[in-house]
C-alpha cells in the first residue's frame, strides 16, 4: 500500500526548509561578530588618518 502523506505538513516542512536556507544565506552575507565590525571600523579610520597625513596642503 502507498504511504499516506499529509500535504499540510509537507507544505510547512518545505516552508521551514526555505526559511532556513534564506537565513543561512543572510547570515553568510550580513552576519559578522561585533569584534569583526569593530576591527573593520578601526582599519577604515586608520586608513583615513594615513591618507590625510599624506596631504600636501592640510586643510
Amino acid at each position: 500500500m502507498a504511504e499516506i502523506v499529509n500535504l499540510r505538513q509537507k507544505r510547512k516542512e518545505a516552508a521551514r526548509k526555505a526559511a532556513r536556507t534564506k537565513a543561512d544565506e543572510n547570515a553568510a552575507k550580513f552576519g559578522r561578530s561585533k569584534a569583526e565590525r569593530d576591527l573593520e571600523q578601526a582599519r577604515a579610520e586608520k586608513s583615513a588618518r594615513d591618507l590625510d597625513a599624506h596631504r600636501r596642503d592640510p586643510e
